[in-house]
This record gives C-alpha cells, sequence and structure tokens, in this order.
C-alpha cells in the first residue's frame, strides 16, 4: 500500500503547483505619496495688468505729389530731419512745362480775340452815333465784346492752374520733422496723391499700446496712466487721449494713445511699459496659487484638494481670472481653509492615499575654529 500511494500523493503536489503556477499574482499595493500643499487663504494682488507700447510723434503727415509723373529725384532719407520748405523729392518736370506753355499760348489767343472784338465794338459804336446802324447791331457786338473778355480770364486761370501744377513737380515739405517712412524711389512712377514720404512732426510726443477687447472698457478718455521707459527706468505721467472705436482687424485689439507732458522729448520708437491706473488691482483681495498646483483636465482646470480625515485627494475643478506675478489668481472653485496639493499633481489619482512631505534638515557638525585648533594641537605633540 505504500508503495502504491506514493504516485498519486507526487500527482497531487505537482497539480498544486501547476495551479499556483496559472493563478494571477495578487496587484502591488499603490504607494502612499509624499506631496506638498498649502492651506488657501486671502492674499491681495500685488501687481496690475502692463502692457508694452512705443512713443511716436502726435501728429504724422504723409507726403506725395498733387500730380502724377516719374519721379527723378528723392532728397529725403529715412531719419532725416526736415524743416518747412525743404524739397525732398522731384518729379520730370518737363510734360508739365510744355502744358504750362500751352496755356500761356491759349492765354495770348483769347487776348488778341478780345482786342479785335474790342475794336469792333468801338467803330460799331461812332456808327450807331451817326444813325449808320440799328442799335440791335451794337449790343451784338457789345457781346461779342464780352464773350472774348470772358475767354481770356478762362484762359488766364487755366493758366495760373497749369503754372501751380508745374510747380507741383517739387515734393515741399510743409513742416517741420523727422523722415520716418520712405514708400518710393526714384524712376517710380507714381500717381497724384501717393505717399513718397512720412514726417513725424516735431511737438508733443504720445505713447500708443494696444488693450484686448476685455479690458477696452475700463479705460476711458482722461485716465491716468503710469509710465515707464524701457532703457533707462525713468517713471513717467501720462493721461489716455485717445481710445480706438473699433479692433484691428489682424490682432482684434484696440489702440490706445496717450499724451505726455511736453517738455519729455523722448525718441521716437522708445520701448515703454504701460500700466493703466484703471487696471490696477493692488490690494484686492483674491485667492492665489503657485502655477505648479493647476493640473489640465481636458480643457479645464483643476487641483488636487486634500481630505485630512482621511489623508486622501480629490480632483477640484477651478476657474482662472488672471496672473499676479509667478501666482495665478483663483476665480472659483475653491474656499480658504482648504488644504491644496502645489507639488506632485501629476502622478495623484483621485481617491489617492498621501502623506505631507516635510523637508528633511540635514544637520553638519559645526566646530568652532578654537575648538578646531583645540582639537589638533594634541596631535601635532
Amino acid at each position: 500500500m505504500p508503495i502504491q500511494s506514493f504516485p498519486t500523493g507526487a500527482m497531487l503536489i505537482a497539480a498544486a503547483l501547476v495551479l499556483s503556477a496559472c493563478s494571477k499574482p495578487a496587484p502591488p499595493e499603490e504607494p502612499i505619496r509624499a506631496v506638498k500643499v498649502v492651506t488657501v487663504g486671502v492674499d491681495s494682488m500685488h501687481s496690475g495688468s502692463e502692457f508694452s507700447g512705443d512713443v511716436r510723434a502726435r501728429t504724422e503727415s504723409r507726403l506725395g505729389f498733387r500730380v502724377g509723373g516719374k519721379m527723378v529725384r528723392r532728397q529725403a532719407e529715412l531719419g532725416q530731419r526736415v524743416k518747412t520748405g525743404d524739397v525732398l523729392a522731384q518729379l520730370d518736370p518737363q510734360d508739365l512745362k510744355l502744358a504750362s506753355e500751352a496755356s500761356r499760348a491759349q492765354v495770348a489767343a483769347a487776348v488778341t480775340n478780345r482786342d479785335l472784338a474790342a475794336a469792333d465794338f468801338k467803330r460799331f459804336k461812332e456808327l450807331r452815333e451817326q444813325n449808320f446802324i440799328s442799335g440791335a447791331e451794337l449790343e451784338r457786338r457789345e457781346a461779342t465784346l464780352k464773350a472774348a473778355q470772358a475767354q481770356v480770364d478762362q484762359a488766364q486761370a487755366q493758366a495760373s492752374g497749369q503754372g501751380n501744377q508745374a510747380s507741383y513737380a517739387n515734393l515741399v515739405a510743409d513742416v517741420s520733422g523727422v523722415v520716418t517712412s520712405v514708400d518710393a524711389e526714384p524712376g517710380q512712377v507714381v500717381a497724384a496723391g501717393t505717399p513718397v514720404v512720412r514726417i513725424a512732426q516735431d511737438g508733443p510726443r504720445d505713447v500708443v499700446f494696444t488693450v484686448p477687447e476685455d479690458k477696452v472698457a475700463l479705460i476711458k478718455t482722461g485716465s491716468a496712466v503710469d509710465v515707464q521707459v524701457w532703457s533707462t527706468k525713468a517713471a513717467l505721467k501720462g493721461v489716455v487721449r485717445e481710445v480706438a472705436a473699433s479692433a484691428d482687424p489682424v490682432t482684434r485689439t484696440f489702440g490706445v494713445k496717450v499724451s505726455l507732458d511736453a517738455k519729455e522729448t523722448l525718441a521716437l520708437g522708445t520701448t515703454v511699459t504701460v500700466a493703466p491706473q484703471a487696471l490696477d488691482r493692488s490690494g484686492v483681495q483674491v485667492i492665489k496659487l503657485p502655477t505648479s498646483a493647476f493640473h489640465q483636465v481636458g480643457k479645464a482646470s483643476a487641483v488636487w484638494v486634500l481630505d485630512t480625515a482621511s489623508m486622501t485627494v480629490k480632483l477640484q475643478p477651478v476657474q482662472i481670472a488672471t496672473a499676479d506675478g509667478n501666482e495665478v489668481v483663483v476665480a472659483a472653485g475653491l474656499q480658504p481653509g482648504m488644504r491644496v496639493v502645489t507639488a506632485g499633481v501629476h502622478v495623484l489619482s483621485p481617491g489617492q492615499k498621501v502623506t505631507i512631505y516635510k523637508e528633511k534638515s540635514a544637520v553638519a557638525p559645526v566646530l568652532s575654529a578654537q575648538a578646531a585648533t583645540n582639537s589638533i594641537a594634541p596631535a601635532a605633540k
């Protein structure tokens, strides 16, 4: 009997081993992660909205020829300072001169016709005094004289206008300032009114910047603005002079012009930082959290809130208002007193157990200089 039962026992043992090998191992327990937390509280805003802007002339003139033609010369250069009366560019004046000469010839012809009509009127007037002609005939001669005089006046006016056009071949600066743009080159055929140069007039300066649609309604004409020059950090005061009535078709932002004190002589194009006082939120009580506390869930933002009773975390959706320095202002979703995870948010899952991370302070033995000297002195002996 013992000899027969041995194979049976071996088979049972082998079957148990096979069954144990086929069964799935128990899943490992999820580790308890250490996280950093912060208690939600109310804090004050420390900064307002700032925008980048640049300094421009209050008035810029786009100058072009009043007649069309081929530009043969351009004296104005980019950045050049010009004065009133300086010649900026010139057209080929040949056609204009010929037209002016033709106008003068028409004046001479009209004067000749007028003189002939005047002589006829004088002769027929003498004949009328002698009753050789009727009064109607004299009236016809008088009408002819008046028509000839009108033609003279018309020809003289045309000649004067054509003479002015001949002078329009020279593009002359009508203001003093700096050339900020050159839009045509010699050899180019330009139409009447086509901008050739742009001049920033001397005088007051404006700071120009743009604001998004959600903030333009808060900026009113006449409100104060703090301006800081980027290169020198000089602080200036300005006043909103103009707010654009429509958005830029490309950037979808609204332009704002700020007038500076007339004595401020900033160079054109100077980069500045603009802080409208209407958008200043300093001192406003808000809830702020560091950027590391936020977790993106789809298109929404959320934070991990710690349940201190069970030491587990849950996902809490929040609404972000704006930024304040390196911190994020929360508009909704949190209440003061909540504990929010600020580090390790990307490795957590809902209901996961956590522990609060504690900084380990490494304490190294530090000896004073006298103690170190005393400890070394016996060895030297």
